[in-house]
């Protein structure tokens, strides 16, 4: 007896667990971990100097490869594209790959393992290194708002929030396993990210929307992880400033930031649990009869957005709808959206918005050097911009 019931007790934590790693809260999970490591491009200015010495460049070599670099972050098309006509894992796959192959060459050729690039090379390995931020966004974001659509105001913010924090939690993980070796923290940036998308490559898909009564509670609760982040982030890095860290400090400083960033999990887990729960009081014995079963308004109204979503998407993807965009709010394919107004529109605000703060990002490092900072005062400045971005 006593065999049965911890047989019977073990295919019930199995099928729990089962539920976690396929819900839509560990789904949201494992994308904001993907989003906290897609915004390596923040740090070109720790590690442009060593790119700088070892092409023995000018400064205007040095922002033609930060010019490529902001082309390769901000050109998403190429992935968008891809996202329309194949699954989410393998647009999480492409960019992996296209993270680990562009920064991992960036890195052999600064350390000298291999004979020095030209010029145009370098400005390729960069550029598609950066470009694979864009599947990260594409795979991750965009599932993330289509599971969560009436939260996809919320979703947006915390997502772009975790990209910003990216950079200052990089630089604390960088610290943590190679100390303040600017080199090596080009290797971490190449293998780190796509190791995460690997990891949670299957995870990462569009679900059946249902309603859930904790939605915004639990939205709101990863503002708070965020917030936190960002203070002990914040304070981690004045410490490191006043304060000489030793190498064991600042492994406790990474585990530190890592237990917050997977602190989500635990939200995962409770809400799932809840879910479960609901389900088991749902299925005991009930009176049969003979009338339809009739679902809650809520959820009746999720499953009619859910099929009407699916059928908007259908018919967009054919070549002649292109010229004719949905009503604004609506979802636009991408083909509409790039013959649209509002894209124009879009477009132009970004390009005459973001470029001096790109500009100014990108040429932290000379700047610092021109001032006479140590290494480790630039990373400082580069890990405040991060968490205030």
């Amino acid at each position: 007896m006593a065999t049965t019931a911890s047989g019977s007790s073990g295919y019930v934590c199995c099928r729990f667990f089962l539920q976690v790693i396929t819900g839509r809260w560990f789904m949201m999970f494992a994308s904001f971990l993907i989003m906290a490591c897609a915004g390596a491009t923040y740090l070109f200015g720790v590690y442009s100097k060593d790119i700088k010495s070892t092409l023995g460049s000018d400064q205007s070599t040095l922002n033609l490869m930060s010019t490529f670099k902001d082309l390769g972050a901000n050109v998403g098309v190429v992935s968008g594209l891809l996202a329309e006509e194949t699954p989410t894992w393998f647009v999480l796959l492409v960019g992996a790959l296209m993270n680990f192959t562009g920064y991992f060459m960036i890195w052999l050729a600064v350390t000298k393992t291999i004979a020095t690039p030209k010029v145009w090379q370098m400005c390729a390995y960069i550029c598609i290194g950066a470009n694979s931020q864009n599947f990260a966004n594409t795979g991750s974001l965009v599932t993330c708002v289509k599971n969560f659509p009436q939260s996809r105001g919320m979703m947006l913010g915390l997502m772009k929030g975790f990209v910003g924090l990216s950079g200052a939690i990089f630089t604390q993980i960088y610290y943590a396993i190679y100390g303040n070796d600017s080199k090596s923290l080009i290797l971490l940036i190449g293998w780190f990210p796509a190791a995460i998308s690997l990891v949670f490559v299957y995870n990462i898909r569009a679900m059946k929307i249902s309603a859930h009564p904790n939605e915004t509670k639990v939205l709101h609760e990863y503002l708070g992880i965020a917030t936190v982040l960002a203070l002990l982030i914040m304070a981690l890095t004045i410490a490191q400033k006043k304060v000489p860290f030793s190498h064991t400090a600042y492994l406790f400083s990474g585990v530190a930031v890592c237990f917050i960033m997977f602190s989500p999990f635990f939200i995962a887990v409770r809400e799932e649990f809840y879910t479960w729960r609901n389900r088991e009081q749902l299925t005991a014995p009930i009176r049969l009869v003979d009338e339809a079963p009739t679902l809650p308004e809520t959820e009746m109204k999720s499953e009619i957005e859910y099929e009407s979503m699916e059928t908007k998407e259908a018919s967009a993807s054919g070549c002649s709808s292109i010229f004719k965009p949905p009503k604004r709010g609506e979802d636009f394919s991408i083909l509409q959206a790039l013959f649209s107004i509002d894209m124009f529109l879009v477009f132009l605000g970004t390009f005459c918005g973001l470029g001096c703060s790109l500009t100014a990002a990108d040429n932290l490092g000379q700047i610092g050097e021109s001032l006479g900072y140590p290494h480790q005062a630039v990373s400082t400045v580069v890990s405040l911009l991060s968490i205030w971005n």
